[in-house]
């Protein structure tokens, strides 16, 4: 039986997706909002306490921070020390990973937003669970967006194997969403620490590149909406 880790905070979607994981004899573990979520939509789930036997702690701040978690989402299968510990300690295994983080940068954008709303707002546990299941693609998918649901089905379905891509986008989902809160600490602490980010997002697809038979996309900061230029 496959294992999916779900702890979603877009919850777009995630009942029709958590189904059809179910159907495809997925073993569904969650937390909190998400696990109530699935409960009572009849979702047959296993809790977050229930693997860790640890209750979430401290406002919800600490609940995926544990070792069992982790290490069904780092053990590679591949490496023989691994697959000890695996046995030796009873690490149940995850297939698949599916996070999305606390809305960080939306939150800063409300008329009136003050810095500990912000504070609260900056994901630690969702963060550090795409980045353990990025690093170990190779074992394990990584789901940070509703939009990439149908395709992780498709590719169960016809054995396509997408780990490196999805892989990819989970890193840039965290950069991004870590470069929003870098330039909030810079411009609340009217600091400068030397290094200026920017999230660039493709805006246009292009016919070609520098030659006809290369692809290639108009990429922006959100400054400034190329697309009006093509009006």
């Amino acid at each position: 039986m496959k294992r999916a880790l779900i702890s979603v905070y877009d919850k777009k979607g995630i009942l029709e997706f958590a189904n059809e994981l179910v159907k495809r004899d997925f073993e569904i573990v969650s937390t909190s909002g998400t696990a109530k979520l699935l409960q009572d939509s009849n979702i047959k789930i296993k809790t977050i306490e229930e693997l860790t036997k640890s209750p979430e702690v401290l406002g919800g701040r600490v609940k995926t921070l544990h070792p069992l978690v982790f290490a069904g989402l780092l053990a590679d299968r591949f490496n023989p020390d691994h697959k000890k510990q695996v046995e030796e300690f009873g690490f149940e295994l995850f297939d698949l990973l599916v996070v999305s983080l606390y809305p960080f940068s939306d939150t800063i954008q409300k008329e009136g937003c003050t810095i500990p709303e912000a504070i609260e707002q900056i994901d630690i546990g969702g963060v550090s669970l795409i980045r353990a299941a990025a690093k170990n693609y190779t074992n394990v998918s990584v789901l940070v967006d509703p939009v990439q649901y149908n395709d992780y089905l498709k590719s169960l379905d016809n054995g396509e194997d997408i780990n490196l891509k999805l892989a990819s986008g989970a890193f840039n989902y965290i950069a991004e969403y870590d470069t929003g809160i870098a330039n909030y600490f810079g411009k609340i602490s009217e600091q400068s620490s030397g290094v200026l980010s920017y999230n660039y997002k493709s805006s246009w697809k292009l016919r070609y590149g520098e030659n006809p038979h290369q692809s290639a996309e108009l990429y922006n900061t959100g400054i400034q909406c190329f697309e009006d230029m093509f009006e």
